[in-house]
């Protein structure tokens, strides 16, 4: 997942992938491994380094995509996806050649479903909306076409990579 997050009025490129039983973030391109663990509904214990950090998220109930996360003591404002990129491999021109298999980039709920089996989608239409680590992300469709299927329901719970949507290819 690729965002830009703003805090205390600067942008930062933030890049989050999996990878061997933690995850890497690049921050502005400088990555760090990061194993994180979920204690509460609102707070995660991160392990980077030798280093341990409690982390609190709460999202702001007026602000759409802005949250308040607290590091130990510190309270800090964080607007995320408000200027989201899009520019991912799946999204190039290439991509309109085949089917897209829309999957789940985290564990998460499922909190909206926003198309129907045979509806048409515009490249970059926001399909599902999937809720992990109380952040919300919008999956987007990254070529025009059908919703062939979808496979999944709203309040539905899935695993990292679980299949969401294929969107078939528009005829042209």
């Amino acid at each position: 997942m690729h965002y830009e997050v703003e805090v205390g009025g600067r942008v930062r490129q933030v890049q989050i992938r999996r990878e061997a039983g933690g995850f890497v973030v690049a921050l502005d391109g400088r990555e760090r491994h990061i194993d994180a663990t979920r204690i509460d509904g609102h707070t995660l214990s991160l392990l980077l380094g030798s280093a341990s950090f409690e982390v609190t998220v709460a999202r702001q109930p007026s602000e759409s995509g802005q949250f308040a996360i607290g590091v130990g003591a510190v309270p800090v404002t964080v607007l995320v996806n408000g200027r989201r990129r899009w520019a991912r491999k799946e999204e190039s021109a290439g991509a309109a050649d085949g089917p897209q298999r829309l999957a789940a980039p985290m564990p998460g709920k499922v909190v909206r479903v926003l198309v129907a089996t045979g509806d048409k989608v515009q490249r970059r239409q926001p399909l599902i909306v999937v809720e992990a680590m109380k952040m919300e992300n919008e999956l987007r469709a990254s070529h025009d076409g059908v919703v062939a299927e979808l496979l999944v329901r709203e309040g539905q719970s899935v695993d990292a990579g679980t299949l969401l949507a294929v969107i078939r290819s528009a005829a042209p």
